[in-house]
């Protein structure tokens, strides 16, 4: 029989347990380890106040006070935020950062001062820019944080012999063995053993994942355990037990008195602070960097000694190419990429939390939100709000009867209008939204039991118009309490058990109805829950989770950009495969996985499974760790959204940590990414952020390589055929400023929709295989310009031939990487519906330098002259042939790109 869920959570009418009083004695209270610690029962509440040391009445100021003075404050783990120096340090240690300072060490050991301060200045802008961006995150950040709690209704007595007063108390002062007040709403301050409890129901979701409130009560007897159902989820550990309940956790209905067991770095909620998830190794971005900086290093400690042997071997010219040979290194190397990259990322970050919200804690971390193609999630407060919806209305016979809901409505409005203390609950909120108010104004309320957790189910009296001498009793709860009190064979009772066992598989909730007619009564007080027998059942109320208004449509831009929903929850797995059902979200018939099956499953065997499975139900912490652990192990880049305690483990074993604004605050801190709401139109938002930073990098990236590495090769080629240097080391430093100078635009480009629809990854083997085919067609351009200047220097009217030489190839140079950034570029889709983009602007201001700098004074002095006519002619043609050669190329890379 599946479980059902109860039509309320309140407990009004309903007397709490009495306190047991506790002898006074010397003995220390135990706060490290006390009775929340797991065992096979939780201590009594005697044994509980002889170990704290306490009593019903609280404790006295003077045991306060030195409780306070030897175990410290209530309060959380200590924050370290990084201060400009740390975060300066950490900068330092980027790769790219360590391969420029390395060429700036080899520059400065050759004197080539100028080489060495242009590096310098560009490491040191570049680690401005990172450290005043991730301060400016920490700062905003810190803006988000909420405390836990601000007071606390505290007994305490003035001295042993006063009576107790209640106070409101800073929750820094609490200390084991204080004795506490709860109420609908408060938060716990810590973690408390109950003493007494009335109707306490209890939110707990940021410590264990369970969306419904959770049914607490000071008795010793263990939490009861469904037989199945959506709300049937078993846990195990010091969260089941009901006597206890934990900081983090909030009231939902409900009261009670409970004494402090545990305060400050002893609570469950600050050691799950303090536990440490193995965090990855490396991020997506710090793997990409790595990857490609090691490239670059192995090309710049390459290069220098070919130059040097060549020119020795085949020139005699030995030490006196060195500046030239580390001019090629540093031409080799993309010297504007730390800058670059900080730039793209942090403008994105910039753009996000001005417009949506979203707070990048971590630069690098915007570029793993661009790669990512799984999302893990749990479903509540993301694809589905925290409140359920009607979902159908069933007779006894199964088909729709519109009449069940409306007796539902009547018990819960008069359940509510008849109540002490009105505090409609969730579902009858939803039964309430169902109907016309207005109906159930024709009835007189007479009396109410309300819901208590023992009886499982409401009870309403009406007096019906019309119907003199007779009361109407209306009763609402759960399936297996109300059908023990109907007028039923046994055949119909196991058959209508069935009939609710079937509908909570599929992921609702489901509750009961039934009325039975009762003679008028002088005293509305003498109805009691026992008059509730011999009813006629009427049918079934089911409920399922209301979605989030925006779910659907973020859900279907998140899939057409490549990004994969998982669903990791503490629920039922019916629950969530219902919302996904309404969601659209595709499950196939192996497609879902129970805690109890990730328990049976090898790594191996797990990270195989990850892929094919989309719900993974009934999750500890500990599962969701280990799912997204192995869904890295399969080489998907994780983003996993979490707001609770329990999801710290993910988050830190996730590429990409995400938190709403309204996270408990150690997942705050955990999290890398934090959203204003948890809301997946955020996360979209974040995506598309992330992936046009990443994808103008990895242009910047293909572009600079590319054409950095074809000069390489010409350099070398022309080293080899000319008696001199094909360039001096000036116009190779200014060559490579201009072109890095025009390509930090690349930060402001528009990229092409397409590239937003799959994730942007630096994928090192892949960008080698891109510079190297392109490389080397430019390095056939630049052969070919050295035949044309062959001809020119040794045609009619030439002059001096090395100056020629290096003027000739320094305007092919810097128009042939005018053509490269706009043709290869990410976002050239975009230029013909926007008219000309800063990139193209930058492209043709390159291109202006290379033909208009030799005929300048600037030029005479950088050993640049005056071209003859018939050059410009020869390039021309040469430059023709080379863009139909890279229309080419790119279009094939492309067509391989799609495939």
């Amino acid at each position: 029989m599946a479980e059902t869920t109860t039509s309320s959570a309140r407990d009004i009418g309903t007397p709490g347990t009495s306190a047991v009083s506790a002898p006074r004695t010397s003995r220390t209270p135990r706060t490290p380890q006390d009775e929340d610690a797991p065992g096979p029962a939780a201590p009594t509440v005697l044994q509980t106040l002889r170990r704290l040391d306490s009593g019903p009445r609280g404790l006295t100021e003077a045991q306060a006070e030195e409780r306070v003075a030897r175990l410290g404050e209530n309060t959380g783990p200590a924050r370290h935020e990084a201060s400009w120096p740390r975060l300066l340090l950490r900068s330092l240690r980027d790769p790219f950062t360590a391969v420029l300072g390395c060429l700036g060490l080899v520059s400065a050991v050759v004197f080539a001062w100028s080489t060495a301060s242009v590096i310098l200045l560009l490491v040191v802008v570049s680690c401005v820019l990172r450290v005043s961006g991730e301060h400016r995150a920490d700062r905003s950040a810190a803006a988000l944080r909420e405390l836990v709690a601000a007071t606390a209704t505290v007994l305490r007595r003035a001295d042993e012999a006063a009576a107790a007063t209640t106070r409101e108390l800073p929750v820094a002062e609490l200390v084991p063995g204080d004795v506490i007040r709860l109420g609908p709403g408060d938060l716990v301050p810590a973690d408390v053993r109950l003493l007494r409890a009335s109707g306490l129901t209890v939110h707990q979701a940021a410590l264990t994942g369970e969306s419904a409130p959770v049914v607490k009560s000071a008795d010793d007897l263990p939490r009861a355990v469904g037989a199945g159902g959506p709300q049937a989820v078993p846990r195990a550990g010091e969260f089941d037990r009901p006597q206890l309940c934990f900081q983090g956790s909030s009231v939902a209905t409900g009261s009670a008195t409970a004494v402090v067991t545990a305060t400050g770095a002893h609570t469950r909620f600050a050691a799950a602070h303090e536990r440490r998830a193995r965090r990855p190794e490396a991020s997506a971005f710090d793997r990409s960097v790595h990857g490609i900086s090691w490239i670059l290093i192995r090309f710049m400690l390459l290069t220098p000694p070919l130059v040097l042997m060549a020119n020795a071997a085949l020139r005699d010219r030995g030490l006196e190419t060195l500046p030239f040979a580390v001019a090629v290194a540093v031409g080799l190397t993309p010297e504007m990429l730390p800058v670059l990259v900080t730039l793209c990322l942090a403008r994105g970050a910039s753009l996000l939390a001005r417009t949506h919200g979203v707070i990048v804690k971590r630069l690098p971390a915007l570029h793993d939100v661009g790669a990512v193609d799984v999302l893990c999630l749990d479903k509540t407060g993301t694809l589905t709000q925290d409140r359920p919806v009607i979902d159908r209305a069933l007779g006894p016979d199964g088909r729709e009867e519109p009449e069940v809901l409306h007796w539902a409505a009547v018990n819960a409005w008069w359940t509510l209008q008849l109540a002490d203390l009105p505090e409609p609950d969730a579902l009858d909120e939803a039964i309430l939204d169902a109907v016309d108010e207005d109906a159930l104004m024709a009835y007189d309320g007479v009396a109410s039991v309300p819901f208590a957790p023992d009886r499982r189910l409401a009870v309403a009296v009406v007096r019906t118009p019309g119907r003199l001498g007779t009361h109407t009793m209306v009763v609402k709860g759960d399936v297996e309490a109300v059908l023990e009190r109907c007028a039923l064979a046994d055949d119909d009772r196991e058959r209508l058990r069935t009939l609710a066992a079937r509908q909570a598989d599929g992921g609702v909730r489901v509750l009961a109805v039934a009325t039975a007619e009762r003679s008028t009564r002088t005293r509305t007080r003498d109805y009691r829950p026992a008059d509730a027998r011999g009813l006629t059942f009427r049918g079934l109320i089911t409920l399922r989770d209301a979605l989030a208004p925006t779910a659907a449509e973020a859900l279907k831009v998140l899939t057409d950009r490549g990004v994969t929903v998982k669903i990791l929850t503490g629920d039922h797995p019916g629950t969530a495969v219902r919302v996904c059902a309404d969601l659209g979200i595709p499950v196939g018939e192996d497609g879902v996985l129970t805690a109890e099956a990730v328990d049976r499953l090898s790594d191996t065997e797990l990270a195989d499974a990850v892929g094919r499975t989309t719900v993974f139900a009934r999750c500890a912490p500990a599962h969701k760790a280990r799912i997204t652990e192995a869904l890295r192990t399969a080489g998907h880049i994780v983003g996993f959204l979490g707001d609770g305690v329990n999801d710290l483990p993910a988050l830190r074993t996730a590429d990409v940590g995400i938190a709403p604004r309204n996270a408990a605050d150690v997942a705050r801190e955990a999290a890398d990414v934090v959203l204003a709401e948890k809301d997946l139109t955020a996360i979209a938002h974040a995506v598309a952020a992330g992936r046009h930073a990443g994808g103008n990098i990895a242009t910047y990236l293909r572009v600079t390589l590319s054409s950095n590495l074809g000069n390489v090769l010409a350099m070398l080629s022309a080293g080899l055929l000319t008696p001199f240097l094909p360039m001096l080391p000036a116009q190779v430093l200014l060559q490579n400023l201009c072109f890095d100078a025009a390509q930090l635009t690349f930060a402001h480009d528009r990229p092409d929709p397409a590239a937003l629809r799959r994730p942007t990854v630096l994928d090192p083997r892949d960008l080698l295989r891109f510079i190297t085919r392109f490389g080397v067609l430019n390095a056939v351009a630049d052969l070919a310009t050295f035949g044309v200047l062959t001809l020119v220097v040794h045609g009619p009217g030439t002059g001096d031939d090395e100056a020629v030489f290096h003027t000739g190839w320094f305007t092919e140079n810097l128009i042939t990487q005018a053509l490269v950034m706009v043709l290869l570029r990410a976002g050239r889709g975009t230029a013909e519906n926007h008219g000309p983009t800063p990139v193209a602007w930058a492209a043709l201001t390159l291109a202006v330098i290379g033909l208009a700098l030799p005929l300048s004074p600037l030029g005479s002095l950088l050993g640049l002259i005056a071209l003859p006519t018939v050059y410009y002619l020869l390039l021309t043609a040469v430059l023709a042939l080379y863009t139909a050669a890279l229309l080419t190329a790119r279009k094939r890379a492309a067509a391989r790109l799609s495939c």
